[in-house]
């Protein structure tokens, strides 16, 4: 049996694990990570924030852009499409 993607499978997966995020005039939900990164030959830990999210809601958003996600303000710094497309990775930056 083929599996078909459409809005409502890829909503399952944001509806259980999704924080509500706003940009602008839109309101979606979207997965956020926060791994650590070490930096500078171990001496520096630094917090990395992305934002996984669908591209149709928060994929145009560019660098600079402002968005908040479970009421905390972050500025974006780039924006990658994964896989097919459908869904993007912000890499944010805590104001």
């Amino acid at each position: 049996m083929a599996f078909t993607e459409d809005a409502t499978t890829q909503n399952v997966y944001l509806n259980d694990f999704g924080l509500t995020c706003i940009s602008g005039s839109t309101t979606a939900k979207g997965i956020l990570e926060q791994p650590d990164q070490i930096l500078a030959g171990d001496m520096i830990i630094s917090t990395e924030y992305e934002l996984t999210a669908k591209t149709s809601d928060f994929g145009s958003l560019v660098s600079g852009n402002t968005i908040t996600v479970d009421g905390t303000a972050f500025t974006v710094r780039d924006v990658r499409k994964e896989n097919d497309g459908v869904f993007c990775r912000l890499s944010l930056s805590k104001n």
